[in-house]
């Protein structure tokens, strides 16, 4: 008689699952950056406002660290912020577990998600770990324009979620209200999310509609303007329902104490925030400029990052770059010799365009 513990050798071999297995690993290149011009992955390129920094130092302490977080003065600050109270959004572990959050929510296995793409790296891997069915629909050919009327044309009943950029990494397309309340209505048995990530350098949200659209959804960080991506932080709105059901798959304690404390202080610093989103905005324009300047061709863009054509020479470009303390993000895999460069400030603008210049000659 074979032992109650024991299973046949065919079970014997642990397998994660298939829908793991089949995804293809996401390991971007972070490594070796501190030192360097950071501009590949749209970070604030300044620094933090020093009230942030004031408020963790007077906040650490040896006791603090060893209590798990509290977050009712931060969610205040943030409720009284954003306008919408606190029953309408939950505090996130960085944009990245809104998206798992709300996937795990709404999608079952091998129910339909539908993402644009080039995109966030994030929509199709917590849709892929989901098990869900992803279906992809490509940023117009040439323009690299929101395809609004491809994306209502392929919205089906059994869409469960959509997941859209606004404004668009690493394309910079946007699209205003009307549009989305198009989406919205289209799909009311879908969810949908408005990853605001870039909000600040872009002017257009969709929280104003929380209250009118039961199946949108709208994400929020404080990784990119607020210049707090290393301490993962953001924030997930909706209907009150929809955030119950949100809360019951989140873990309690993702988001750390240190985080809590630095939003509710970068919230607390505006006038620092829109300094630094001027600067960026400037430095936009400034790179539009120096690249007509060179004949290299580029896409408009509604977030702090610019992508630009670099044809064959794209890896050359990244490289000869790096090795003189500039670092950009190739996008080559996904937009057939691009390359993005996050706008920082004016001068860090003519810093990349006189390596750019050397690299080039």
């Amino acid at each position: 008689m074979r032992a109650p513990w024991r299973c046949d050798v065919d079970d014997a071999e642990l397998r994660p699952r298939g829908a793991v297995v089949r995804m293809a690993p996401y390991s971007p290149p972070t490594g070796g950056r501190a030192g360097k011009l950071r501009l590949d992955f749209n970070e604030n390129t300044v620094g933090c406002s020093p009230a942030v920094v004031n408020a963790l130092v007077q906040a650490i302490t040896r006791e603090r660290l060893t209590i798990y977080p509290e977050y009712e003065a931060t969610r205040a600050a943030l409720a009284q912020f954003f306008g919408l109270p606190q029953t309408q959004f939950l505090l996130t572990n960085g944009t990245d577990e809104a998206i798992q959050v709300l996937v795990n929510t709404f999608v079952d296995d091998d129910q339909e998600v539908i993402i644009l793409t080039p995109s966030y790296a994030m929509y199709r891997f917590y849709s892929d770990v989901a098990g869900a069915k992803v279906r992809t629909l490509p940023y117009r050919a040439g323009t690299l324009e929101f395809p609004l009327e491809e994306l209502l044309a392929a919205i089906t009943p059994q869409t469960r979620a959509i997941l859209i950029s606004n404004p668009n990494n690493p394309t910079g397309a946007a699209i205003e209200l009307p549009a989305i309340e198009q989406i919205l209505q289209r799909a009311p048995h879908a969810a949908v999310l408005l990853d605001e990530a870039y909000y600040e350098f872009c002017g257009v949200t969709a929280l104003p509609l929380i209250g009118r659209y039961q199946n949108l959804f709208v994400g929020r960080t404080f990784s990119k303007a607020y210049g707090l991506a290393g301490l993962r932080i953001g924030c997930l709105f909706s209907q009150a329902e929809n955030v119950k059901f949100l809360h019951k798959a989140q873990s309690p304690y993702s988001v750390n104490i240190l985080a809590a404390i630095a939003a509710r202080a970068g919230i607390g610093d505006q006038s620092y925030v829109q300094q630094f989103v001027q600067q960026a905005n400037a430095a936009r324009d400034l790179l539009y400029a120096g690249f007509e300047q060179r004949g290299i061709r580029y896409y408009p863009s509604r977030g702090n990052f610019v992508l630009f054509y670099m044809g064959s020479a794209c890896i050359a470009v990244r490289d000869g770059l790096r090795d003189r303390g500039v670092l950009v993000r190739d996008r080559s895999y996904e937009i057939e010799g691009c390359v993005r460069v996050t706008a920082g400030t004016p001068e860090q603008v003519q810093r990349f365009f006189a390596a750019l210049d050397e690299v080039r000659r």
